[in-house]
C-alpha cells in the first residue's frame, strides 16, 4: 500500500479506517456543514479536517483547493436536485400531476436537514464564475424538460415554451425559500400545494395545440 493510500485509510490518531469513496463521503459531508454555517470566505480547511476528524492532509488529498472541496458539495446538491425534478416529471403522464411533483421537489429541497438549498440558492460565491455556471446549468436543467412538455402541448414557440419552464421553476424555489426563512407559517404540504394552484392555473390557460 501507498503511504499515501495508507494516510487514506488509517488514521489512528484522529479517525477510522475507511476505503476512499467512504472518506469522501465523509469530508463532503463535513465540509458541508462548515460551508452552511460560516459561508464559503469564513471557512477554513482546517475546521473542515477537524470537523470530519481527519488530518489536514487527508483533506488536501481528496481535494487540493478549498474551492475544488465547495464545488464537489455544490455538485453533489445541483444533480440530486437535478435528478428530483428530472424524476416528478418522468413519474406521470398528466401534466397537472407533472408541476404538482416539480413544485413539492423544491419545497422537499429547501426543507431537507442540513439546509444544503443556501449552497445552491444563497451562496457567498457567486462571483466565481464556476459556482455561477453550476447553478445556471441547475435552472436550465430544471427548466428544459418541463419547457418541452409545455412546447408539446402547447404548441407555443421554443424560446417561449423556455421562458414558461424558467418561470415554473423560478417561482417553485423562491416561495419555497420564503416558506422557509419565514419559518414554515404553514405545512409544506399545503404550501406546495398553494403554490402549485397558482402555476397550474396559469399554465393552463395556454389552449393545447390542436385543440
Amino acid at each position: 500500500m501507498s503511504s499515501a493510500a495508507a494516510a487514506d485509510t488509517a488514521d489512528p490518531a484522529r479517525g477510522t479506517r475507511l476505503s476512499r469513496p467512504a472518506r469522501r463521503k465523509q469530508l463532503l459531508g463535513a465540509a458541508q456543514e462548515v460551508f452552511v454555517a460560516y459561508g464559503y470566505h469564513a471557512t477554513a480547511m482546517d475546521e473542515i479536517a477537524e470537523r470530519a476528524g481527519v488530518s489536514k492532509p487527508v483533506l488536501y488529498q481528496h481535494f487540493p483547493s478549498k474551492l475544488e472541496l465547495y464545488l464537489a458539495v455544490l455538485d453533489r446538491h445541483v444533480d440530486a436536485l437535478v435528478a428530483a425534478v428530472s424524476d416528478a416529471l418522468e413519474a406521470t403522464h398528466d401534466n397537472k400531476q407533472r408541476v404538482a411533483g416539480v413544485t413539492s421537489v423544491f419545497f422537499a429541497f429547501v426543507d431537507t436537514d442540513g439546509e444544503a438549498f443556501r449552497l445552491v440558492f444563497e451562496s457567498d460565491l457567486t462571483s466565481e464564475p464556476a459556482v455561477r455556471d453550476r447553478v445556471a446549468r441547475m435552472t436550465a436543467a430544471c427548466a428544459e424538460p418541463i419547457s418541452v412538455v409545455i412546447a408539446e402541448d402547447t404548441g407555443l414557440p421554443a424560446e417561449q415554451a423556455r421562458m414558461l419552464g424558467i418561470a415554473l421553476v423560478g417561482q417553485a424555489q423562491v416561495t419555497a425559500r420564503w416558506w422557509l426563512t419565514n419559518g414554515r407559517p404553514i405545512p409544506r404540504e399545503d404550501a406546495a400545494r398553494l403554490v402549485f394552484s397558482l402555476s397550474w392555473r396559469g399554465i393552463r390557460g395556454f389552449p393545447k395545440s390542436g385543440v
